[in-house]
């Protein structure tokens, strides 16, 4: 995971989001176990610990796992759950609470309120 994390780091750039998601067996697969949610958990942490600025997980339960966070102050400024968007605290591009710039696509008040549910 930390070769992985480090690739994408410094070939792709830290604020490239990274999503990692757990494995489930079907099909042809029954015989090989889930991925540990806290393997996933690690290897989060090895993402953030790398350089990357956003890291998400999916397929496995958890507060916070969709989550944005500033990558200055470490705020939660996008709040997400089953890939639904619940707030979002981005201001122009900025996170309110330090003004770190935030990266992304579409992070503006407006499409932001289309989106949520």
């Amino acid at each position: 995971m930390t070769d992985a994390a480090r690739f994408v780091a410094e070939e792709l750039g830290p604020g490239t989001p990274w999503h990692l998601s757990a494995f489930y067996p079907a099909y042809q697969m029954m015989d090989t176990p889930p991925t540990p949610s806290e393997t996933l958990k690690r290897a989060r942490e090895i993402g953030f610990q790398e350089g990357l600025r956003y890291v998400y997980l999916g397929n496995v339960s958890g507060p916070g796992n969709e989550n944005t966070l500033c990558p200055s102050c470490g705020i939660t400024l996008i709040e997400r759950r089953n890939c639904r968007l619940l707030s979002n605290r981005v201001s122009g591009g900025h996170c309110p609470d330090c003004g770190a710039s935030i990266s992304g696509v579409g992070l503006d008040d407006t499409l932001s309120k289309r989106f949520a549910h």
